[in-house]
C-alpha cells in the first residue's frame, strides 16, 4: 500500500485565486490540490487533501494520522498552540508551507509555533512550495525506511 501523506490547509485558503491575488496569486486550492496528486503519484504517494477554517478541525486530521504531514497552517501558525502540540505528538515527517515569504510580511508574522516541530519549512515559493514540500517529504519517507 502507498504511505498516505496529509496535505492539510488552514483558514482562508479555500479562498485562494480570489483572494488578495496581487499577495497570494491566481492559482486556487483546488488546482494546488491536482499538482498534489500528481506529484505524490510520480513518488508512489497517496494524498488525503483537506482544508478547514477551524482549528480544532485541524488537530482532529492531524490526530487521525498519516504517513507523513504537509501543512499550510495559514493564520494558526502565528497563533494556535493546539495545533502545534497535535504536529509534535504525530510522530511522522511534517513540511510547513507558506505561499508567501512571512518572514517579509508584519511582524506577527514572522513567529510560527508550527514550524518548531516540523522537519522542514518552505515559504515564500507560491503555490509551487507545496510540490516542493511534497518532494521533500517523499526524500524524509524514504530515508526513514532504509533506516
Amino acid at each position: 500500500m502507498r504511505p498516505t501523506v496529509l496535505v492539510l490547509n488552514g483558514p482562508n485558503l479555500n479562498l485562494l485565486g480570489r483572494r488578495e491575488p496581487e499577495l497570494y496569486g491566481t492559482v486556487t486550492l483546488a488546482e494546488i490540490e491536482a499538482r498534489c496528486h500528481a506529484v505524490a503519484a510520480e513518488h508512489g504517494l497517496r494524498v488525503d487533501f483537506r482544508q478547514s477554517n477551524h482549528e480544532g478541525a485541524l488537530v482532529d486530521a492531524v490526530q487521525e494520522g498519516a504517513d507523513g504531514i504537509v501543512i499550510n497552517p495559514a493564520a494558526y501558525a502565528h497563533t494556535s498552540v493546539a495545533l502545534r502540540d497535535a504536529l509534535a505528538t504525530a510522530g511522522v515527517p511534517i513540511v510547513e508551507v507558506h505561499l508567501t515569504n512571512i518572514h517579509r510580511r508584519e511582524a506577527f508574522r514572522h513567529t510560527s509555533h508550527s514550524a518548531a516541530v516540523s522537519d522542514a519549512v518552505i515559504c515564500g515559493a507560491g503555490a509551487h512550495g507545496y510540490e516542493l514540500a511534497l518532494l521533500h517529504l517523499a526524500e524524509l519517507m524514504g530515508e526513514e525506511g532504509r533506516g
